[in-house]
């Protein structure tokens, strides 16, 4: 249960006066729902303010506050912007200039003969000095309540920065004294203030420390949480699988395994021949092998007389998987099945007596495979691909399938800084292909203009009279599924003018099974040009497809580019990525695009793409029931995780643990910060 001291902070935010149903829409769009969502939603910038009783030239460029008379309105037509032409007391004017189309309600804020005290920044407008939209226009009498440094606050539509105020001053007024969690000479060594205090100094003052503090208590929270996992993890009784090498000796592959492939079998049969149940991260580059390594774990588990489930995020991928393991199990006596939210009715039920009663060896599916009615005979390997698509909630949920805790393996082919490994994959331990197999060739990848879109399409009409196939993948024009459909069906039909019904498209919003239809017809080379939204980031496998086409490139990042030219280069014929670019680049996309061309090492990439955009993005959506990082920026979990983990694991090895007076406090954080995987596991502490 929620510590009662922290109950204030998780009221919600229609709570405070003044919030209703209109002002708590720009409050959910700014995922400020609850108190604690305002006390950690920290300033963007701060406004300096310097009282003056004169306009003067030497503060053009300055943010003022000066007692002004308006004796005078211009406008030069319906739209002109209204300047209201104001006098301070020595006669020096200015002009307080307004756009917008209701000229009636700067008249009403500023009535002439009336002063006014305003403030706003001082600027030059040919000849004369200027005041843009005002930020605050009050009664002498009421001048003293601007204030001469202010919090700037991200905002939405329909909510101000001075309502924003109010509303943090007034959460700031709920929050309680909490215990201090961090260790006593860590938070001497940093300068840092109690919670409340840093809570206070992050609204009020533009200096100091902070952030840093309150960033470092997510961390520890996030570490301490991991570890808890890790500790229960190896206190439960798990399966101790140990194969005998009947099925693996049989698997009939094209090509030896690499050294890094054949350590990483290594580690994992290491684990899954304890008791403990074994919790580790595969992490290894685009074609580097990964599922044939699973597929060993799996094959383990079968050997011993036990069940294997593979997770995939996505059908497409589920369907990759089942496909390609029936035939790298052609003739073993494995029993494999798939499952997926589309499997309905009879089929669906002898999926799930299969699995009941041990008839199926391997279960291929989606999230299907762990839904509550779902249930295994004796289920002890599970492997979980693109693991980054799912939470540690998910990853969890999946392990409690059967009587003894699974050993569980998740799989990523987005190489991950060591940094998100620490602080998203906490609780477990890591493994790495870091070399391709033999063959595996380098994707040239070049970076051209949308100028010369013509010579891409004379370009790709020459691959395609070769023989060849490629892929197109459409920009993402804004956040939503609907404008990346439009630029899709856009160039596919921009292509069929031109290659008639040799062009196909697949988007997110399509039926599984239309999806699925068009996708096995690009596989049969039935179609030789495939355009799509980024559905196809994984999951697909086309040998002969060698051609990659990113339109609108700069508008993707590092990580998902790399994974969108890793579905070339998987035959034998040179593949090429071609990267289509706007004319107006940032730095950071022209950086992007330049890396892109320079290396085809995920592992370079990953920890670029981290620096350029961070960690939210790289890991992709946050998953329900995971908490992410709300307070610390990436630049902060870089520099604050490996202390935050050291007092955390002081805290548990040397300090007592949970049932300390710090341990005490420490629960208090992992409430605060809603680490409901660590907390579930307090009990025992």
């Amino acid at each position: 249960m929620r510590p009662e001291i922290l109950n204030p902070l998780f009221g919600e935010t229609q709570s405070l006066k003044g919030v209703g149903k209109v002002l708590a829409k720009p409050l959910e769009k700014l995922r400020l729902t609850r108190v604690k969502d305002l006390l950690y939603h920290q300033p963007s910038y701060w406004v300096h303010r310097r009282r003056v009783d004169t306009l003067d030239e030497q503060d053009v460029g300055e943010t003022i506050v000066i007692k002004v008379t308006p004796v005078d309105y211009r406008s030069g037509g319906p739209r002109s912007p209204l300047r209201v032409h104001a006098a301070d007391g020595s006669g020096n004017y200015v002009s307080l200039t307004f756009f917008g189309r209701n000229p009636g309600w700067p008249k009403k804020l500023l009535p002439l003969g009336e002063p006014r005290v305003i403030s706003g920044k001082l600027e030059r407008y040919g000849d004369e000095l200027q005041i843009v939209h005002p930020d605050q226009v009050l009664d002498p009498a009421e001048a003293e309540a601007i204030p001469l440094l202010e919090p700037v606050y991200p905002l939405a539509d329909g909510l101000g920065n001075a309502r924003m105020r109010q509303l943090i001053d007034q959460s700031l007024a709920l929050a309680p004294q909490l215990p201090e969690w961090i260790e006593p000479s860590q938070l001497a060594a940093k300068d840092w203030k109690g919670w409340k205090d840093s809570i206070l100094a992050l609204h009020r003052s533009e200096t100091g420390n902070a952030s840093d503090r309150l960033a470092y208590d997510e961390v520890f929270a996030n570490q301490l949480a991991f570890m808890l996992v890790r500790a229960s993890n190896r206190s439960k009784r798990g399966i101790p699988v140990q194969g005998d090498g009947r099925l693996r000796q049989k698997l009939n592959l094209p090509f030896a395994l690499t050294s890094a492939q054949m350590r990483c079998i290594a580690e994992i049969e290491g684990d899954l021949a304890q008791s403990a149940p074994m919790l580790r991260l595969l992490q290894g580059d685009v074609g580097s092998g990964k599922t044939l390594v699973a597929v060993m774990a799996l094959l383990s588990a079968v050997e011993a007389g036990y069940q294997g489930a593979f997770l995939a995020p996505t059908e497409i991928l589920a369907r990759q998987h089942h496909a390609s393991l029936q035939n790298l199990l052609a003739g073993l006596p494995v029993n494999l099945a798939i499952l997926t939210g589309r499997d309905k009715g009879k089929v669906r039920e002898a999926t799930l007596m299969g699995l009941m009663d041990g008839s199926i060896d391997i279960l291929i599916g989606t999230h299907a495979i762990f839904q509550e009615h779902v249930r295994y005979r004796n289920l002890a390997v599970a492997v979980i691909d693109e693991q980054h698509k799912f939470g540690v909630s998910q990853r969890l949920m999946l392990t409690q399938k059967a009587e003894r805790t699974p050993h569980l393996l998740a799989m990523t082919a987005t190489p991950i800084p060591r940094t998100l490994t620490l602080s998203q994959f906490g609780e477990m331990d890591v493994s790495r292909i870091d070399e391709l197999p033999p063959g595996r060739q380098t994707i040239d990848t070049s970076v051209i203009s949308d100028g010369r879109l013509g010579d891409v399409v004379d370009g790709l009409a020459r691959h395609v009279a070769a023989g060849g196939q490629a892929y197109w993948v459409c920009p993402l024009i804004e956040e939503s599924e609907k404008s990346d459909l439009a630029a899709a069906e856009d160039r596919a039909a921009s292509l069929k003018a031109r290659f008639g019904d040799q062009v196909g498209l697949v988007h997110g919003r399509m039926k599984a099974t239309e999806k699925d239809l068009v996708m096995s017809r690009f596989q049969r080379d039935e179609i030789k040009i495939l355009v799509a939204t980024t559905v196809i980031e994984v999951g697909v496998d086309v040998p002969n497809a060698s051609l990659m086409i990113i339109e609108a490139a700069d508008r993707f990042g590092l990580a998902q580019l790399h994974q969108l030219r890793g579905r070339v280069g998987r035959g034998s014929v040179k593949s090429n990525c071609l990267l289509i670019r706007g004319e107006n680049l940032s730095e950071t996309a022209r950086a992007r695009l330049t890396l892109m061309r320079e290396t085809n090492d995920g592992f370079r990439i990953a920890e670029e793409d981290l620096r350029l955009r961070g960690a939210g993005e790289l890991l992709g959506t946050r998953q329900s029931g995971d908490a992410g990082f709300r307070v610390a920026t990436p630049a902060q979990v870089n520099a604050l995780i490996g202390a935050a983990t050291d007092d955390a694991r002081l805290l548990l090895d040397r300090d007592g643990g949970l049932a300390s007076e710090r341990g005490k406090a420490a629960r208090v954080a992992l409430y605060l910060f809603e680490r409901d995987w660590g907390v579930s596991l307090l009990r025992s502490g």
